[in-house]
């Protein structure tokens, strides 16, 4: 399969995502949380108290969940993702917000809006899957209102990189496989793509790792990526990738895993 192929398999429904999710909510040192400082971005940016706000790869709403109470009662949100199924997950997550969104299965590379119909525009950990990347930011600067602002978010080159070692004694090339998707939009690279297409670009890192205490976890996550779908583990493998974690663990109290997010402000 190709990437795109990929995309559609990894992300037909929620489920994959909810095991790498849960890794970081039970497991992160940053007990803020990454939905609420993601949001708290959104606040410092001074969005129009009316604001119209599309965001592209919603997933299953967890950053409009997470902020139910701090979301203006005067915005209008547009939620989209490319997955029929991770639209329906937002859909069932999001019934009871204050404020109806609209949801929309959409491919960000073809926007089916108005021009400058959006003071904010949101890409949540998505860009990087996005094949004509140049495409699709000039569809967001074209639904963007004149001064509308790009909230991207997305990983660095160190992201996660514990977890892969585990993995890389059966697959050498592990960690060009993790970043072959990831490396197209990250940390280090994400904003020189932005500049192409934005006057104006901030980065803002997010601080956090995560201590892990329980092998289970860790295995859930390795099984639900992306990276893992064309790669066949053999059961005495995956026994050795836990006898790793449950050693580290017990001998050091946690597994630690290295996380490095942030986030693009463009306008």
């Amino acid at each position: 399969m190709n990437d795109a192929q990929d995309v559609q398999v990894q992300y037909r429904d929620d489920q994959n995502l909810n095991a790498r999710i849960a890794l970081h909510a039970r497991f992160s040192t940053n007990p803020y949380g990454w939905q609420r400082w993601v949001f708290d971005i959104l606040e410092r940016a001074g969005l129009p108290d009316h604001a119209q706000v599309l965001e592209l790869g919603c997933g299953p709403g967890d950053l409009w969940e997470s902020n139910r109470a701090r979301i203006p009662a005067g915005w209008s949100l547009t939620l989209t993702d490319a997955s029929d199924g991770m639209i329906e997950a937002a859909q069932q997550k999001l019934r009871e917000l204050p404020m109806a969104p609209t949801f929309r299965t959409v491919d960000a590379q073809s926007i089916p809006f108005a021009d400058r119909a959006f003071d904010a525009l949101i890409a949540n950990h998505m860009l990087y899957h996005v094949p004509d990347r140049q495409q699709a930011l000039g569809e967001v600067r074209r639904v963007l209102k004149p001064g509308g602002t790009l909230f991207a978010t997305t990983v660095g080159e160190e992201h996660m990189k514990e977890l892969w070692n585990l993995v890389e004694p059966f697959v050498p090339d592990i960690h060009d496989r993790t970043q072959g998707v990831s490396r197209a939009f990250m940390l280090q690279n994400g904003g020189e793509q932005l500049a192409r297409v934005f006057s104006n670009v901030a980065r803002y890192d997010y601080e956090d790792g995560l201590e892990v205490t329980e092998v289970q976890p860790v295995v859930a996550y390795l099984r639900s990526s992306t990276t893992l779908m064309h790669c066949t583990l053999e059961p005495s493998q995956w026994a050795t990738i836990r006898r790793t974690v449950a050693a580290h663990i017990e001998t050091k109290g946690t597994f630690h895993i290295t996380k490095a997010s942030g986030i693009f402000v463009a306008s």
